[in-house]
């Protein structure tokens, strides 16, 4: 099985930059990411613009779409930001592909010390092999289909809507 990982930035791929005292983003951590994880898969990268997800408009939901429409893999993980994640899930829900498709991200970015990033990303890859066709959020150790979750952005965590 091969597995497609498409990066599009959220905190997950952020850098602090000590200049500006602020985090911004540079080249994609996914690449030493992968590396550190020791995968035992083929993992086939995918790293689009990296930005904010609250910057993200709905040609980029569009482009994620065509990516996952145009991937040979039936099993796709993507790194998105958190505050509009549930708003690409539902481009993607709603399409109805016939492939497994999780959504992962991270609340403190992957470079910083106690980041929930690494866990994510392995967390989402592993469900993405086991689960069926349709599109997910995973976070922190719980699964959503894609139209039954929300963030709760004062406990800083996903629950089920």
């Amino acid at each position: 099985m091969t597995l497609r990982l498409i990066a599009t930035g959220g905190t997950f791929d952020k850098h602090y930059d000590e200049l500006a005292g602020k985090l911004g983003f540079a080249e994609s951590h996914m690449p030493d990411v992968l590396e550190r994880a020791r995968l035992t898969l083929e993992v086939e990268l995918e790293i689009r613009p990296l930005i904010d997800s609250l910057d993200m408009v709905d040609q980029d939901r569009t482009e994620i779409l065509q990516s996952c429409q145009q991937a040979s893999e039936s099993a796709i993980v993507i790194i998105h930001g958190t505050d509009t994640m549930r708003e690409t899930a539902q481009v993607l829900g709603a399409a109805k592909l016939d492939k497994t498709i999780v959504f992962t991200g991270a609340m403190i970015p992957y470079a910083i010390a106690n980041s929930d990033a690494f866990f994510n990303l392995g967390f989402a890859c592993g469900v993405a092999q086991t689960l069926p066709a349709g599109v997910y959020v995973a976070m922190n150790g719980k699964i959503f289909p894609w139209d039954h979750v929300q963030k709760d952005r004062a406990a800083g965590v996903f629950v089920s809507a």
